[in-house]
């Protein structure tokens, strides 16, 4: 279920459960007055119900969302915008429960369906304190495949004499391989959001966002690294790119063109790496 569908459904049955009514026009327009009080939040209940028959009822074809709309519904669900709730939403039902994983075999695929709800991954000593992962959950939240799911095995179980620093460093380098959101490679548009860039059907957002043609290489991995301090020259030269304009630099995962000015990446040398990250 794509999480604009899962984010329209949430914001439904909450106010399902707050609402005297019984029809899609009436939660739509309790939903519409609602938005007004809890988050000054203006929105037609015409076009709630549209979401309605695009995401809940499935009637129409799926409709086209704002960034804006997302995170303001997003918000009033009590999430910080719509990227928080995808990263951190998690679904109290059977479909929660369990994960598909496609294997290309050769020539065919394999399509396998594997109950892990009851799998737990609990990491000791490698944060402030002990925290225990749904192995389902985890993945299901981070788009990993059958790959993934051995690496974390791996990780977490198999090397479970690694020291917190080797931990650490997995956790926070910026280059690590561990997915911040589920792959959507198969919508016709994507559009940058400042750090990464994000799949959508719409070729219209906002005027100041313009989604281009999906670009699936690039959107897997091309991405802003957030965190410059963690860059060392050991483990960033060779495999970061940077833009410099008004004497601030910003790094990246791939070569291209930094979204943000539209200046050309160069790849960074050892004296980028040692000026503006860690350095050492």
């Amino acid at each position: 279920m794509s999480k604009r569908k899962l984010l329209i459904r949430e914001v439904f049955e909450r106010i399902k459960k707050k609402s005297s009514r019984d029809t899609k026009s009436g939660w739509a327009d309790d939903l519409s007055d609602d938005l007004e009080k809890k988050i000054k939040f203006t929105i037609s209940s015409k076009t709630l119900s549209r979401y309605y028959d695009s995401f809940v009822a499935e009637i129409k074809e799926e409709t086209g969302i704002e960034a804006f709309i997302l995170n303001k519904l997003s918000e009033y669900l009590d999430y910080k915008d719509f990227e928080d709730f995808s990263n951190t939403f998690i679904k109290k039902n059977e479909e929660a429960k369990s994960t598909i994983v496609k294997v290309s075999v050769d020539d065919g695929e394999e399509t396998l369906s594997k109950k892990i709800s009851d799998i737990f991954i609990t990491i000791t000593n490698t944060l402030e304190n002990n925290q225990t992962f749904n192995l389902s959950e985890f993945v299901k939240q981070n788009g990993m495949g059958i790959l993934g799911i051995i690496l974390i095995i791996s990780i977490f179980i198999g090397n479970h004499h690694s020291s917190k620093d080797t931990l650490n460093k997995i956790i926070t380098n910026p280059l690590n391989i561990f997915s911040d959101a589920k792959l959507e490679t198969d919508r016709k548009y994507m559009y940058w959001s400042g750090e990464r860039y994000i799949a959508t059907d719409s070729n219209y957002i906002s005027p100041l966002v313009k989604p281009i043609a999906m670009d699936k290489n690039r959107f897997i991995h091309f991405k802003k690294i957030t965190k410059p301090d963690t860059l060392t020259v050991e483990n960033a030269y060779g495999k970061v790119w940077c833009s410099k304009s008004n004497n601030e630099v910003d790094f990246f995962t791939m070569d291209g063109i930094n979204p943000d000015n539209e200046k050309e990446l160069k790849e960074a040398s050892e004296h980028m790496i040692l000026t503006y990250g860690k350095g050492e």
